[in-house]
């Protein structure tokens, strides 16, 4: 037997608990129809990226393998079983909420179901809204095609019956990043219409200079491989080779071809030999509509009770209203939890850094950030108040490469010191560093974060921020940014784990304790929250600690390759992934450590990337009060019966079901929070 799961059939496997969120009918009708968006955007990326990866792999022969515990060919024949399996989930699941709403008011319409009242709307809308951003791709013998990754397109066919030379053939991108995939019609129901539809109804406006009876159009999408391939050319910086390779990224390799099921055969052949698929790709024949992750961004519709009750984001009791937030944390070490309290708090914190007559410097490392980031505009505002502003910006962030080198340049030209991460390694920490001069001293207060300086993610992703003046933790924060200017000195953290340096022989040696301590018969056990567990050293180091009798609870929201429960190997350890309204991006570790436990916070999952090949930052708690008050967190999660799944080696994702009364912990923390709140 296998010591791990395979981590892409673990992927997969998260990916289900997002699509059971959809299915679960507790969750309200519109947020149910936002999981399916959700579920259906994190299948993209495996194709993108997993896919993409196993099938380079492939030209590996058999050290493969090794890396994927199996054969890569059955690999990819068991994830499109599991594929499969999961795209008629996924329809029924579809059509199951389209009947909800239909009984709450709201119909799907498309364009050959509308009332001419609704239809004259429509088209209104289309000349003024819509045809602007239409530029059909005509499909001629000579003409070459580059296709969108990750967009979605309608396929046309023109042509008049029995005249098969005259027949045209066209591709139009729907522009669903311009315009909303949703259209509202006004009237008295709510009727909902895709662009797609939209589209549909004007395409006799857009090809008006023809003269064909028959306009028909098909639904198709292309994936292509994610991977960048960042060409190493001396006389180029850093931003112009990313540009490149983004570039590149347009014209990568397909993965993933999706079609309308009922095109014409005579426009997929033509869509065949114009993007040059081969038939290695997953060409697949599905319904009308694809990009289904659009429904991530479906509209309230005003139906309160369709979608999640508000819950207003908690403030600090320690941060609010107070004169000067820094004083505060030069007093003692805050710790702050996203969502349930407020984001703010650290905006308006780099806000006072920024005016602070006596700041002369802030540093900060930064992965991803909102469109509009408040954070970044209050680092150019402090640039612009002759503080010395370092961001280190890591343009290799998957994704916002393009985004990241329009705010690197913007900070750039606005006096900032921007410094693009670290040659070989992509900077993941989430730590800043503020430095006051008090009558010629020099105070410090330092940020150590489990997620990333944004806003917008931060309403909907569950993070922990430790904001600290504690010089145990100010010293090592120094030493790192001192290392982003300076890769060719050696440092060494005395209380940080930062990886690669210091981070997997910390996390070896805390778990060797607990084993020691166990022996000893001292207070021993350990309790792990985490994204992704998939490093084999780490999870080798968890056997053996539960083999010697260690108690060891996971709780792992995503992809988890350790095998649980499993008899003379797992039997002490127990995994739980809890997926509910927000996303639990939190890292922590507590260790008994013989009674005297020690507490971690940190960027970085336990994952070769992170340990290995990333700069991540994990900081040791102090405060009792702190740890004490993140343990509740966590105990309300283990003890959580509403929206906990057991992870084991059958991946089946059962409900941690119980007698006792039901207890979803993201209510009962965010409840928690809202009375240390009002106290």
């Amino acid at each position: 037997m296998a010591e791990y799961i395979n981590r892409e059939i673990s992927w997969l496997s998260f990916n289900e608990r997002v699509l059971q969120e959809a299915q679960d009918e507790s969750n309200p009708l519109i947020e149910r129809l936002r999981f399916l968006g959700i579920f259906s955007n994190n299948r993209d990326e495996f194709f993108r990226v997993r896919i993409a990866s196993i099938k380079r792999m492939l030209m590996l022969g058999k050290k493969t393998r090794e890396k994927l515990y199996t054969n890569p060919k059955l690999l990819l024949k068991e994830i499109e079983r599991i594929l499969a399996h999961q795209e008629v989930a996924f329809e029924l699941t579809f059509k199951d909420i389209l009947k909800g709403l239909e009984k709450n008011g709201i119909q799907f319409v498309n364009e050959k179901e509308l009332t001419s009242a609704q239809e004259n709307f429509v088209i209104s809308y289309f000349k003024e809204t819509v045809r602007p951003d239409l530029v059909p791709l005509m499909l001629t013998s000579n003409s070459k095609l580059e296709v969108t990754d990750n967009a979605s397109f309608l396929a046309i066919k023109l042509y008049n019956e029995g005249v098969e030379k005259k027949t045209k053939y066209a591709l139009i991108e729907i522009p669903s990043e311009i315009i909303p995939r949703f259209l509202v019609i006004p009237g008295e129901s709510t009727t909902v219409m895709f662009l797609d539809d939209v589209i549909r109804l004007g395409l006799k406006e857009v090809f008006r200079i023809f003269d064909f009876e028959r306009i028909e159009s098909f639904a198709v999408k292309l994936t292509r491989d994610a991977e960048l391939d960042i060409e190493e050319e001396l006389d180029e910086s850093l931003i112009e080779k990313l540009a490149k390779s983004v570039h590149k990224r347009k014209k990568a390799e397909p993965v993933r071809f999706i079609y309308d099921e009922h095109m014409p055969e005579d426009l997929l052949q033509i869509l065949n030999t114009k993007l040059d698929l081969s038939g290695e790709e997953n060409i697949l024949s599905q319904r009308r509509y694809h990009n289904f992750k659009d429904l991530i961004s479906f509209p309230n519709l005003g139906k309160e009770k369709l979608i999640y009750p508000k819950r207003p984001a908690n403030k600090h009791p320690e941060l609010n209203d107070v004169r000067s937030l820094l004083n505060v944390i030069r007093k003692k070490d805050i710790l702050l939890n996203y969502p349930f309290q407020d984001f703010t708090h650290t905006i308006d914190i780099l806000r006072e850094a920024a005016i602070d007559p006596s700041v002369t410097s802030i540093k900060i490392t930064l992965y991803r950030v909102a469109k509009d980031s408040k954070i970044l505009n209050t680092l150019i505002n402090a640039s612009k108040n002759d503080k010395k502003v370092t961001v280190v910006i890591e343009l290799r962030a998957r994704f916002d490469e393009s985004h990241n080198i329009h705010w690197a340049k913007e900070l750039q030209d606005n006096g900032v010191n921007v410094i693009f991460g670290v040659q070989g390694l992509k900077v993941h920490s989430k730590v800043i560093l503020i430095e006051r001069k008090k009558k010629k001293e020099f105070q410090y207060i330092g940020h150590v974060g489990t997620g990333n300086f944004n806003e917008n993610t931060a309403t909907v992703f569950s993070d922990l921020s430790l904001w600290t003046a504690d010089e145990r933790i100010t010293k090592d924060l120094s030493k790192l940014f001192d290392f982003f200017e300076k890769n060719y000195k050696n440092y060494v953290f005395k209380e940080l784990l930062v990886s690669p340096f210091n981070a997997r022989q910390n996390i070896h040696r805390l778990i060797d304790v607990e084993i020691a301590n166990h022996r000893a018969k001292k207070e021993a056990s350990i309790l792990i929250k985490l994204n992704n567990l998939v490093d084999e050293e780490l999870i080798k180091k968890l056997y053996a600690a539960s083999n010697a009798g260690v108690k060891i609870k996971l709780i792992i929201r995503g992809i988890c390759s350790l095998k649980a429960g499993v008899k003379g190997m797992s039997e002490n350890i127990e995994v739980i992934s809890v997926l509910g309204r927000y996303l639990d991006h939190s890292r922590i570790m507590i260790f008994a450590n013989g009674g005297e436990e020690k507490c971690f916070i940190g960027s970085a999952d336990w994952m070769v990337r992170n340990m290995d090949k990333r700069i991540e930052v994990i900081a040791p708690i102090y405060d009792p009060t702190i740890i004490q008050t993140i343990k509740s967190v966590l105990n309300y999660q283990l003890k959580d019966n509403v929206k906990s799944r057991i992870l084991d080696e059958h991946l089946e994702n059962k409900y941690k079901r119980n007698k006792a009364k039901e207890l979803n912990s993201q209510i009962e923390i965010y409840d928690y929070y809202k009375k240390m709140d009002e106290s």
